[in-house]
């Protein structure tokens, strides 16, 4: 495995062609139960094909489990300097409920050696929306992680996941999960907390103080290119290196045995490659920035739209003011973005937005330009 990651990273960032590798994010899975060495490997065949600066946010995804925590010293000396923790909740009920193999115990010790290695670097994730949750008990969970966790905090709600247990329990009838009024509620009550805890909400599920924001997941927002490797993993880059110049969406093979297989042929195992249309990118940097607080600048839409402003394209939309006019969306000629209260119900505006986008790429846009050329030649 490891010399296939180390065979697949070099040949996607030959393939890239890009200078400068700011962030990397180990994570998809357990990567946390790969040998640090493994890590060090990867991180090192990428220096040696672009600039990986010494300040570089180098992130390490695992779950709090013991023999997890036992390492965290070694992946430190390995080169990673930012940790995502996988607490999920702070009751052991609904841990064993959704299938988690750590406890809280486990929590509490992860979070203070990851503390004590990447001071002000460990992010804690957390699910709401779980079963028989209410917002009470939500409320002493999240004054629970306010009083052990760091500077960074990940909400992320339930996600029924087909062939898992509790996906059962519930299609039975034997679980249940809250309303969307109560899920509405948890969602206002954790941001509420938070951002009374000195935390800034920067993105619809994350929340950071002291400047903690990751610069790996910002980077994913404004549009940047990455890279992908890794059974299943998704990247989005131009591939300057196979004489193409064009922005395309790449997965790798899913199952592992086949993506060593196909590495060892090949040197890579992208399965599917789809060069994106101006039309792709431009509903994907839309529907990212939006879920950011900064939202979506003028300047970063004309690198993707062919010079057409925010303005050119929804400045006249009936859709925009309506929402402006409802106080879910702030616009100016410079940037496009969402309200706090906006930011809570994103999902219901997006559509109307993604119109504004498909009438205007219909009636300027080539159907078959798929030219988002890469630019800076770095991977985010």
């Amino acid at each position: 495995m490891r010399r296939c990651l180390v065979q697949e990273t070099g040949t996607l960032l030959q393939q890239s062609g890009v200078k400068q590798v700011n962030s990397v994010f180990f994570g998809g899975g357990t990567p946390s139960l790969a040998l640090p060495h493994t890590l060090e490997a990867v991180l090192e065949v990428i220096s040696q094909h672009a600039l990986l600066p010494a300040d570089a946010e180098v992130t390490l995804e695992a779950n709090p489990s013991s023999t997890e925590t036992e390492k965290l010293r070694e992946f430190k000396a390995a080169g990673i300097n930012r940790l995502s923790l996988g607490v999920q909740a702070f009751n052991p009920s609904d841990l064993q409920l959704l299938g988690r193999d750590h406890s809280v115990e486990d929590s509490l010790r992860a979070l203070q050696e990851g503390r004590t290695l990447f001071p002000g670097r460990v992010s804690v994730d957390l699910i709401f929306g779980r079963p028989r949750q209410t917002v009470e008990s939500w409320q002493g969970e999240l004054k629970q992680a306010l009083s052990v966790c760091d500077d960074h905090v990940s909400l992320y709600q339930l996600t029924l996941e087909r062939g898992t247990a509790l996906f059962r329990q519930v299609e039975k009838k034997q679980q249940t999960v809250p309303d969307p009024d109560t899920m509405a509620e948890l969602y206002a009550c954790a941001r509420g907390t938070l951002q009374d805890a000195g935390f800034r909400q920067y993105e619809v599920s994350n929340f950071a103080r002291n400047g903690a924001e990751s610069s790996h997941n910002l980077s994913y927002w404004r549009g940047k290119q990455y890279i992908g490797v890794g059974p299943g993993a998704h990247g989005r880059f131009a591939s300057r290196g196979v004489g193409q110049t064009v922005r395309e969406a790449r997965i790798q093979t899913l199952e592992p045995q086949q993506w060593m297989g196909q590495v060892e042929r090949l040197g890579h195992a992208t399965v599917k490659r789809t060069s994106l249309s101006q039309l792709d990118i431009l509903e994907e940097i839309l529907m990212l920035g939006l879920r950011t607080t900064e939202g979506l600048t003028d300047e970063r839409w004309q690198q993707f739209s062919g010079g057409a402003s925010l303005h050119d394209i929804f400045g006249t939309s009936e859709a925009v003011q309506g929402f402006i006019n409802a106080g879910l969306l702030e616009f100016s000629h410079s940037v496009l973005k969402v309200t706090p209260s906006g930011l809570a119900v994103l999902d219901s505006l997006v559509p109307d937005l993604l119109l504004a986008t498909q009438e205007f790429c219909r009636g300027r846009c080539d159907g078959d330009f798929t030219g988002l050329h890469q630019t800076s030649g770095r991977a985010e």
